[in-house]
């Protein structure tokens, strides 16, 4: 057996026969006779964003194929993104034959364990080519234990003809620890008004069960890129806002926070005050132990906190919380577009009930998250790394899983996208075009970077303005049907015809 038969045998093992790339010269010789489904993407970081959105809908790691060093340095924002939103991918690179990599010749990756650090839980370049198939499998185990993440591999050219033992034998790593949690449950009993906060490692079913049992309201960690709790359950708050002094005061009258899998917190901008409000404690179920001792304020617990949620429930006595009222629909304007509130109103008439969103939108996130309310497991994902470019290439890759014949995978997709956030990964279009992924596109245009006018405040900051695109035609260009709406209703109807026709649709909106 030669190295690339083991590779392409622990593949099949392992279940990982989607490969997200973009080939160069150093990625051919493990290509050569690829047996399995090969994704191209035109550019690294729509390659690695879309295999981000296939990961998180699979919940299995992806595989992705990068070019040597540029390759990986084009990729580096979608693999910071991985790492933000906890997604298990196992990034492999092309290096330069090993007898010429002492004297660096053209598209060597010089120090190429560095490069993607400190965004990869784990870097290597095997040392001899037979070491291969088990440095795979070792990124498989690192890649898929808590805290998830992507790591990387840098693998010589000409590693894939030389000879190797055989089969690499596959293993199973576990974590299953869950500390003794009397004493916090008798805390949370004791509490005159508790709270549980989730991010999306909590663990949807325990988060549900606690807060059912003890009567908790819940709110969502902020900026999580994730679902942990049905956002239409009765007792769920909203999203944190990502500010110290206003997430303090959101919390006001809590006497004690219960944060579960997620960081505390994900702040910005910068808004100082308290970190809770005043006679309040904290404690955090985490499982990433970096987590738990940069946390600025509290106690915490490392663990999986999804069975520590679940022990929870069955420790603390009984109580009741008031459900959260809907908004009411949004008032429409007149002439010149349509409000931030309106379009999420249209969204959520038009869309299925069991859609899969993505969200790239920044300045219209607060409107979406209060006007469309996701009540399933895996119905939201979100770029928690604050980069853009997400958005676009992870509903391609979602819409891919969505293709496969396991029935939970096939659900209408609809990304909410900003008319500048699309540019970032815009020819993901020709990969949705060429495999007929069913994702509907709506592209919320305003000619402007929204979010940025916000944070500039009464500043003058060129750049903010960006005339003069026109998505429909750029989608068509790439062999996606687009069309552009004016009024709520016919957005409505666009996105109710584009989930129906299982096949890629883009969408433009107006909004003020």
């Amino acid at each position: 057996m030669i190295v690339r038969d083991a590779v392409f045998d622990w593949m099949r093992r392992r279940e990982l026969t989607t490969l997200f790339g973009n080939p160069g010269s150093t990625e051919l010789p493990m290509l050569d006779g690829f047996p399995f489904r090969y994704v191209l993407g035109l550019q690294e970081a729509v390659v690695t964003g879309m295999a981000d959105g296939y990961a998180a809908v699979t919940g299995r790691p992806a595989l992705v194929n990068l070019h040597t060093g540029p390759g990986v340095g084009n990729a580096m924002g979608a693999i910071l993104g991985a790492a933000a939103n906890r997604t298990p991918l196992i990034v492999t690179a092309g290096q330069q034959t090993r007898e010429m990599l002492a004297i660096e010749p053209l598209l060597t990756n010089v120090e190429a364990t560095t490069l993607p650090r400190p965004a990869v839980k784990w870097a290597c370049e095997p040392a001899r080519p037979q070491d291969v198939p088990a440095a795979l499998e070792r990124a498989y185990l690192i890649a898929n234990t808590p805290p998830r993440g992507p790591v990387f591999l840098s693998l010589p050219m000409d590693d894939f003809d030389a000879p190797c033992a055989g089969p690499v034998a596959l293993r199973r790593v576990g974590c299953s620890a869950v500390p003794s949690l009397g004493e916090l449950a008798r805390r949370l009993d004791a509490a005159a008004n508790p709270v549980l906060v989730v991010g999306a490692e909590a663990g949807w079913a325990a988060a549900v069960e606690l807060a059912e049992h003890r009567g908790l309201p819940v709110w969502e960690a902020p900026l999580e890129g994730r679902l942990g709790f049905p956002h239409d359950h009765p007792y769920f708050q909203g999203q944190l806002p990502p500010a110290i002094a206003p997430l303090a005061a959101q919390l006001a009258g809590h006497d004690l926070v219960l944060v579960a899998g997620a960081p505390v917190f994900r702040y910005y901008p910068h808004v100082p005050g308290p970190y809770l409000p005043q006679g309040a404690t904290l404690v955090q179920l985490t499982a990433d132990p970096d987590e738990a001792a940069r946390a600025p304020v509290g106690e915490a617990i490392v663990c999986d906190p999804g069975p520590a949620l679940a022990t929870l429930a069955k420790l603390c006595a009984g109580g009741t919380t008031r459900p959260r009222p809907r908004p009411a629909p949004a008032a429409l304007p007149e002439e010149g577009g349509m409000s931030a509130a309106a379009v999420m109103d249209a969204l959520a008439q038009g869309a299925p009930p069991d859609t899969i969103w993505f969200n790239e939108s920044p300045s219209n996130r607060p409107a979406f998250h209060d006007r469309i309310r996701p009540g399933l497991p895996g119905s939201f994902y979100f770029a928690a790394g604050g980069g853009l470019g997400y958005g676009l290439s992870a509903a391609v890759g979602a819409g891919l899983a969505a293709q496969s014949p396991e029935p939970g995978h096939r659900r209408p997709i609809v990304a909410v996208l900003g008319d500048g956030s699309a540019q970032y990964a815009i020819t993901a279009l020709w990969t949705a075009a060429a495999h007929q992924v069913p994702v509907t596109f709506v592209v919320l245009s305003n000619r402007e970077y929204g979010v940025l006018k916000w944070f500039a405040g009464g500043r003058s900051v060129p750049g903010l303005d960006i005339p003069g695109l026109d998505v429909t035609t750029i989608a068509r260009g790439y062999g996606v049907p687009a069309r552009r709406v004016a009024t709520p209703a016919d957005l409505a109807d666009a996105v109710r015809d584009g989930c129906a026709s299982g096949a890629p649709v883009l969408v433009e909106a107006p909004i003020l």
